[in-house]
């Protein structure tokens, strides 16, 4: 067969994504999915993009699937907060085509994963990219075009 046409051929064939724990999506890896973001509060949420707790999430089973953007409040009533979920709110299908999921920590209390390995003083923004590694840390929000070029220089996009 000719590389163009097995080319054409490859991209026409449905694809099944695999989460981290090797559920297909739409299998149990989507209840999955849809269990972790139904504990974050609705406040906390941002419509359209996968959200997950800061106290439920282990960052290193997103390495090599999917890009991370975690951010930190000490309450969900921070100003800094609620504008940081604005702008990501604002560019939700240009972070869906990044593959980006959002962890939200705004309870200091619980010492989740995240906030030990990150350390943030009060609010803080963070990207993780898909090998794991930190490529952006704020400690104000950051506009959602702002990230969307962050996550468009890095080597892996």
């Amino acid at each position: 067969m000719k590389p163009f046409i097995a080319i054409l051929l490859a991209a026409a064939l449905p694809v099944t994504a695999f989460a981290a724990d090797g559920a297909r999506d739409g299998d149990a890896g989507a209840a999955r999915l849809e269990a972790e973001a139904a504990e974050v509060p609705e406040e906390e949420q941002v419509a359209g993009l996968r959200t997950i707790d800061g106290t439920e999430a282990d960052l290193a089973s997103f390495q090599w699937v999917e890009r991370l953007i975690v951010v930190f409040a000490d309450t969900p009533e921070n100003p800094d907060f609620q504008e940081q979920m604005a702008y990501l709110e604002e560019r939700v299908e240009d972070l869906v085509d990044r593959d980006v999921v959002v962890v939200v920590d705004t309870d200091p209390a619980a010492q989740s994963a995240p906030r030990r390995e990150l350390r943030p003083r009060g609010f803080m923004v963070v990207i993780i990219d898909k090998d794991g590694e930190v490529k952006l840390r704020r400690p104000s929000p950051r506009s959602g075009r702002e990230l969307v070029r962050s996550i468009d220089s890095f080597t892996l996009r």
